[in-house]
């Protein structure tokens, strides 16, 4: 703990909420085939697969390269191909994979730096965030693909995944 209790507590939560947004997405694609993660509407629509790989690229670029320093190896085109390139459980394992060094980094980040100014996306439209905004931002970005993710999935199986506490019916 350092002697900033609201950097603690968010650089915490941060984490945490990642772990369950995680967890969360994990549930759907147990209930998935090959098929339905790869499954989309149309060319304009992303399929679960797609939204997957763009987290992983987007954790990869704002946490890993962005706050730690490793180098930007995103290709973002590449997230949205219309083309199967993984299996689900090879998708399933390099977001989590990712999502978790991100978690680390977070979880270990020190407080005095969350006011530093980065710039993850040197080429993209998002310049100069504080570490701060950064990490506000991908948790956001996670927690509004998940919730799409929860949805195609509900869609696909045609019933409730019990994601919630216990409610009447």
């Amino acid at each position: 703990m350092s002697t900033n209790p609201v950097a603690d507590k968010f650089l915490e939560y941060a984490a945490t909420r990642l772990q369950q947004l995680e967890g969360q997405i994990h549930i759907c694609i147990a209930q998935l085939s090959e098929e339905q993660m790869w499954r989309r509407g149309g060319e304009h629509e992303n399929s679960i697969a797609n939204l997957l790989l763009h987290l992983e690229g987007n954790l990869r670029q704002w946490i890993l390269h962005g706050i730690a320093g490793q180098p930007d190896v995103r290709e973002r085109d590449a997230e949205f191909t219309l083309t199967p390139v993984a299996a689900k459980d090879e998708v399933r394992v390099r977001f989590s994979a990712t999502l978790s060094e991100s978690c680390d980094v977070i979880a270990g980040l020190a407080p005095e730096r969350l006011l530093e100014v980065i710039d993850p996306q040197p080429t993209g439209t998002w310049r100069h965030a504080t570490i701060l905004e950064a990490i506000f931002k991908v948790v956001g970005h996670v927690d509004h693909h998940a919730g799409q993710i929860i949805v195609l999935t509900k869609q696909m199986v045609a019933g409730d995944l019990d994601l919630s506490l216990p409610r009447k019916r």
